[in-house]
């Protein structure tokens, strides 16, 4: 796997797009190996496509398009602006409660931070913000959106490890929560501090608020149909996909009529690309899983950890570590399919629920897509401001502090995000 590893990384440093970088380096250990036959990548390729539960992806990325296009992202605009509107740095704030609210929606953190950052972004600069801290906020406010269901990351995650993904849906509705607070929170501390202005005078009347909710209601309760669905067997995860695009083209179609067939033809055509990407990293990806497990690479990185330490906590920080600076040079998917048949063995063996563990692990994955030097929710926040690399990371470092704060308190208090899936599911 040496020679494996050192070919991925010269293609990484070439540019060559992660997919094909994925496949090159992994047929390269078929090429080394004598005992692997050739006919295993093809094999690969082919079966890791046949998965019931995968369905869920496409079905959700189409889903969340359906709804961007239908004006359910418009509304949610409105009804978080008049949320938070009175606040100081309002356009940052309103930033974080769409990413909650967008959860539900659409499940993609790029997607999240580019749809917020084309959205949001020029008013921002426009009213005096500056560029670095308008593309953070809007950047590193997309993990939210990562995290409440239904979470893109959670299915292939929950897919890959053989985890309960209707679990895994409801774990993250309280990290998502606690989220979208301490982000709120610090957003207002930097505004306040540099006199970000509000965006309206007063607070909001109670008439206010309910007009805006009810003009969003349907974006709302999606998750919670989801949810619920799951939870008392009305669908699987796969089915919940397929009712999630019905759900969003009948809301689109007949409640809020601004779905048109141009926007459908579109529509359906971003869908095909977003999952021709996902799907091709998947069959790659499955190449080099194969690759990984054949030269017992887990069992050599579970030594290694356990050699360090065999706590529970600190190995879990140590996990951590290696995927957030993982994810600093891979793409999120990459990461999960190709570390959790790695990192998720050795927690079981140490006791801990691979519920849990998938939250603290999706939840750093992601934040590695708001890094320097690759992150794909970074540069699609940075291109489309315009904004300086160096500007972004700079503004970027207090909401990281208050992220990876998170990311301890799930790691140590377990039982404070756990209830509710405990509760719900058992």
């Amino acid at each position: 796997m040496i020679i494996v590893a050192a070919l991925f990384l010269i293609l990484l440093f070439l540019g060559v797009p992660l997919a094909y970088t994925i496949g090159i380096s992994s047929l390269a250990f078929f090429a080394v190996t004598p005992d692997a036959a050739w006919i295993i990548p093809i094999q690969k390729m082919v079966s890791n496509t046949q998965s019931f539960p995968l369905l869920a992806v496409p079905f959700f990325v189409l889903a969340g398009n359906l709804m961007n296009e239908t004006g359910i992202t418009r509304r949610l605009v409105k009804f978080a602006t008049v949320l938070t509107g009175h606040l100081a740095g309002g356009l940052a704030l309103v930033s974080c409660v769409l990413s909650t609210l967008m959860g539900g929606v659409s499940g993609s953190a790029c997607a999240d931070a580019a749809m917020e950052t084309r959205i949001l972004g020029p008013s921002m600069v426009k009213r005096g913000y500056s560029k670095g801290y308008a593309c953070s906020v809007n950047a590193i406010s997309s993990l939210i959106t990562a995290t409440i269901p239904p979470g893109v990351g959670l299915i292939l995650y929950g897919v890959t490890g053989e985890v309960s993904i209707g679990k895994l849906f409801l774990a993250g509705v309280i990290p998502g929560m606690v989220m979208c607070a301490i982000l709120m929170f610090s957003s207002w501390g930097i505004a306040k501090r540099r006199g970000y202005p509000v965006e309206n005078e007063r607070p909001p009347k109670l008439r206010e608020v309910g007009s805006s909710f009810l003009e969003s209601v349907w974006a709302l309760l999606f998750p919670v149909i989801l949810i619920v669905g799951i939870r008392f067997g009305f669908f699987t995860a796969s089915e919940a996909g397929a009712f999630s695009v019905v759900y969003a083209f009948v809301i689109g179609k007949f409640v809020y009529k601004e779905m048109t067939l141009k926007g459908l033809v579109k529509v359906v055509k971003t869908s095909l690309g977003d999952n021709g990407v996902i799907l091709f990293i998947i069959m790659t990806s499955s190449i080099m899983g194969y690759g990984i497990i054949y030269d017992k690479v887990p069992q050599g990185i579970a030594t290694l950890i356990t050699g360090v330490s065999d706590n529970k906590y600190i190995v879990m920080i140590i996990i951590c570590l290696f995927v957030f600076i993982a994810g600093m040079f891979m793409e999120g998917t990459v990461n999960t399919l190709l570390l959790t048949p790695i990192f998720l063995p050795i927690v079981k063996e140490l006791g801990v629920d691979p519920v849990h563990f998938g939250i603290v692990f999706m939840t750093t994955v992601t934040l590695g897509g708001m890094t320097p030097p690759v992150g794909t929710a970074m540069y699609a926040s940075c291109a489309i401001l315009k904004c300086p690399i160096e500007q972004y990371a700079k503004e970027c470092l207090p909401f990281f502090a208050v992220i990876f704060a998170e990311i301890l308190l799930l790691i140590f208090a377990p039982q404070f995000f756990m209830w509710l899936p405990n509760l719900v599911f058992g």
